[in-house]
């Protein structure tokens, strides 16, 4: 049950933050939104570096988290490369070139971002498996870290849904599907772990170069475009502190 805890918190974080849109009637403003994306991109460095590079290179070398770190840049560049998908904030769709919609690309954006994120779930409840729940309250803190992220994240999901044309109650919908990628690679991680134990370091360390990729690919530029680019920055801040101080007394 507490393994389980560890997936449904940060989809819970994905459908509190959707659901803003069944009741909010002008969505985020621009700077609004440079802080939640900036907010975000701060949780996400924070956690690769307490919950996941630091236990990997405790656990295995430097050499070995190096090589974990490059290998999941190296895998979400490859996913970027060829899933077609369109950024919230941009107007020209990457990836390979597709008939599909815009709402369809956003939605793809999105999923590609959050597929690190559960990876780093799945590894951190790996890790409570691995010792017996004594690095519980770190796989906690790393859940609740990025569901804290999520939330805002929902939100910058689902109103750009609902700019493009969908009603209130399927942009909402849209949003909570784009975040069971979560829960969902969450699993899948903790079980390959789980059968191959020794690569644990290695998946850490993994992890954390996803979620590194999404941050400097996107979060930040996303964040720091246009005007006010120093909002982004503050809240970039408030995020790491907020991730820091979770994995300080979780931790």
């Amino acid at each position: 049950m507490q393994i389980a805890m560890l997936f449904i918190i940060p989809f819970l974080g994905t459908v509190l933050g959707s659901s803003c849109v069944l009741f909010m009637r002008n969505g985020l403003g621009k700077k609004t939104e440079k802080a939640v994306l900036g907010f975000a991109s701060g949780v996400m460095i924070a956690a690769s570096v307490w919950s996941l590079l630091l236990p990997a290179i405790e656990s295995s070398s430097y050499i070995t988290a190096a090589a974990g770190f490059l290998l999941g840049i190296a895998f979400l560049l490859l996913l970027d490369y060829v899933t077609p998908h369109l950024h919230a904030l941009s107007s020209a769709p990457e990836g390979k070139p597709s008939g599909l919609s815009r709402p369809a690309l956003l939605m793809l954006s999105v999923t590609i971002h959050n597929i690190p994120e559960g990876m780093a779930v799945g590894a951190g409840a790996a890790v409570t498996a691995a010792t017996g729940g004594v690095s519980y309250a770190s796989a906690l803190a790393l859940s609740l870290g990025i569901a804290l992220q999520n939330f805002p994240e929902g939100m910058v999901v689902s109103f750009p849904l609902y700019r493009e044309g969908k009603s209130r109650m399927r942009a909402f919908l849209e949003g909570v599907i784009s975040g069971a990628v979560e829960p969902a690679g969450a699993v899948l991680a903790f079980f390959f772990v789980g059968l191959v134990g020794s690569v644990l370091p290695l998946f850490l360390s993994f992890a954390a170069g996803a979620m590194f990729y999404v941050v400097v690919e996107e979060l930040i530029p996303e964040a720091s475009e246009g005007e006010h680019s120093n909002i982004g920055t503050i809240g970039a801040a408030l995020g790491f502190c907020c991730m820091m101080v979770l994995d300080g007394v979780f931790g």
